[in-house]
C-alpha cells in the first residue's frame, strides 16, 4: 500500500465526516478482553451522536456515546476517545485487499473523506460541526483481535510496514455530531509530529522517538513516557 504524505498543506474546508459508527459488544474467540468480546464491529449511527471526554484509561471507554470498547485496558479514556480513518485509505486498502472495506470496518468511529489523516500533526484540532471540538494525540497501533477481526494473513506486519494507521483524538469540547459534518482544521502545530511519524516512532523507527517530543503536552501520555524512556529523561506527566 502506498504510504500517505506526512505534512502536506492545510486541509480543504470540503473534508467531510461520510459516517459516524459505533459498535456493540461482540463474543468473540480471539480476544484476551475480560468481557470475552469485542466492539470492533463499529457500524453508520442512523443519527446524530453525542461525544464527550469519557473518562481516564482503564476506567472508561469510547467518547460516544453508545459505542463500545470491550478491553479498556487497552483502548478507549480521554487520550483514545475518538478514533478516524480516511475513507480514501480504505479505498486504497480495498484494492489491495481485492475486497470490499465499509465505513466502520477499521473500528473507525469517523470514517472521513477530504482529509490528510495520517498527515494531520500531534495537537492539531478538528473543528466538527457547531459544537465538537477534537485534538489529534497519537496513531493507532494494530494488534491481534484487528488482525482476527478482518481475516487478512500477517494484517499486522501488513498494516504496520503501509504506516498509514488512522489518528486518535481527545475531546476538548463536547458536542453532537452526524454524517455529513464538515471538518474544519482550526489549529495546526508548528513541528513535524504527525501521526504518521509518531506511529513509526513507535514501532519500526524508535530512533525517532526523541522527536516526538516536539509534540508537547498534546502527545499521548504513553507515547511520551516511551519517548522519555528512550532517552533516559525523567517524565513528571501523568497518564489520563
Amino acid at each position: 500500500m502506498t504510504r500517505i504524505h506526512e505534512a502536506g498543506p492545510a486541509h480543504p474546508p470540503t473534508a467531510t465526516v461520510l459516517t459516524v459508527n459505533v459498535g456493540r459488544l461482540m463474543p468473540v474467540e480471539y480476544t484476551d478482553a475480560p468481557s470475552g468480546g469485542t466492539g470492533i464491529d463499529k457500524r453508520p449511527a442512523g443519527g446524530p451522536v453525542r461525544v464527550v471526554a469519557p473518562g481516564r484509561k482503564g476506567e472508561a471507554g469510547s467518547g460516544l456515546v453508545g459505542d463500545t470498547v470491550s478491553d479498556t485496558r487497552h483502548h478507549g479514556g480521554n487520550d483514545q476517545a475518538v478514533y478516524a480513518y480516511a475513507r480514501e485509505d480504505l479505498d486504497a486498502w480495498a484494492r489491495e485487499l481485492g475486497r470490499e472495506l465499509p465505513n466502520g470496518v477499521f473500528g473507525e468511529n469517523l470514517t472521513t473523506q477530504g482529509i490528510d489523516v495520517t498527515g494531520a500533526r500531534i495537537g492539531e484540532r478538528w473543528r466538527i460541526g457547531p459544537d465538537l471540538l477534537l485534538e489529534v494525540t497519537s496513531a493507532r497501533i494494530p494488534c491481534r483481535t484487528f488482525a482476527s477481526w478482518l481475516g487478512v494473513e500477517r494484517w499486522v506486519k501488513r498494516f504496520t510496514q503501509a504506516a498509514v494507521p488512522g489518528a486518535y483524538l481527545r475531546v476538548l469540547e463536547p458536542g453532537e455530531i452526524r454524517a455529513g459534518d464538515p471538518v474544519e482544521i482550526v489549529h495546526r502545530p508548528d513541528h513535524e509530529v504527525t501521526v504518521g511519524f509518531a506511529f513509526r516512532a513507535a514501532t519500526t523507527e524508535r530512533a525517532l522517538l526523541p522527536r516526538v517530543l516536539a509534540a508537547g503536552d498534546a502527545l499521548h501520555p504513553e507515547l511520551r513516557e516511551s519517548a522519555h524512556a528512550f532517552t533516559g529523561t525523567l517524565s513528571t506527566t501523568s497518564k489520563n
